[in-house]
């Protein structure tokens, strides 16, 4: 008789606990769909997670760091108590990773501002992940079924993005799209569609010479891997043809021109999927939502996702 593996163990941070984090992290625990589907480890403050849930379950474990005294803890604001918290379980959570207590990680939402107070070099989750396992080059891909976007910048300035963008950069961020959709989602020979830059992709440098000069230079040398890359494509006009299921993968050159169109399209169903890490790091696709926190108001769904994908990618050959 073949000996049973033993149990995959996916750790999830509580996020900020002054925020939703703890609350649709409940939410979706007390689903069985949900929680029936590995052994957890939470890392949070006990005392404030059962202001939300005083459930305990069998395949979940709790690492109570005990940072945040709930005296203290007041739900729905920005502040730097709450910001240490959330870096410590953060900080904990790589720990366990690097031990090779957990497989993947769930990341529930922080702020960046409070975190900040206490560490000035935080950037946000993909960037600190990405400094703890020396790994150069990440991305944030944001997933629904198979509606995967992928985003060369991130956290700029707008007036940035122009000479930000580098033929270099856009060829990495492809090729590690690529890699994902191969090793992590076990496609084959993935197909990607690459967004422009400008206002109907430039229309042939008319609006914008970004397109023929960075973006289309990044897709030949693309090609040339061995990559399946087409485009570059208006943004505006992919994300709503019937084409975009041609595609494994969306590029899109920054933040909302990425993000709006998926958020739009699938707010609750929404997960960000940090590719280029040596494990499976996922997140709910929303913030911290102070102005609802602490009122049961909060929609665990994207957390629910966020779980389910974790799972499901991790048990993956």
């Amino acid at each position: 008789m073949t000996p049973c593996a033993p149990p995959r163990w996916i750790g999830i941070t509580m996020g900020d606990p002054s925020g939703i984090g703890p609350e649709v992290l409940a939410k979706a625990l007390a689903k069985p769909s949900i929680r029936n589907l590995a052994h957890f480890r939470i890392i949070g403050d006990y005392e404030i997670y059962r202001m939300y849930s005083k459930k305990r379950w069998k395949n979940c474990v709790f690492d109570d760091l005990k940072i945040l005294p709930l005296k203290t803890w007041k739900a729905g604001t920005l502040n730097k108590a709450s910001g240490k918290a959330a870096l410590a379980y953060l900080n904990k959570a790589v720990e366990l990773l690097k031990n090779g207590e957990i497989s993947a990680l769930v990341t529930a939402p922080v702020n960046k501002e409070s975190i900040s107070a206490i560490d000035p070099s935080f950037q946000g989750h993909t960037e600190y992940l990405a400094r703890a396992f020396h790994r150069k080059h990440v991305g944030m891909m944001f997933v629904a079924g198979r509606l995967r976007t992928v985003l060369v910048t991130r956290h700029i300035p707008v007036q940035e993005i122009s000479r930000t963008l580098t033929p270099s950069l856009i060829f990495k961020t492809i090729q590690l799209t690529h890699l994902g959709l191969k090793n992590i989602f076990k496609i084959n020979h993935p197909s990607i569609a690459v967004c422009g830059l400008n206002p109907h992709a430039g229309e042939g440098g008319h609006i914008g010479l970004e397109e023929r000069k960075v973006i289309i230079p990044a897709l030949e040398k693309c090609r040339k891997n061995g990559m399946r890359v087409e485009g570059p494509f208006a943004a505006d006009s992919l994300f709503a043809s019937p084409a975009l299921k041609r595609f494994d993968a969306v590029v899109a050159m920054y933040h909302d021109q990425g993000l709006a169109p998926v958020k739009a399209l699938c707010f609750n169903k929404l997960v960000n999927l940090t590719i280029g890490l040596p494990f499976i790091r996922t997140s709910p696709a929303h913030g911290t939502a102070f102005d609802i926190a602490g009122q049961n108001k909060a929609d665990a769904s994207s957390m629910g996702e966020a779980i389910q994908l974790a799972v499901q990618l991790s048990q993956r050959p």
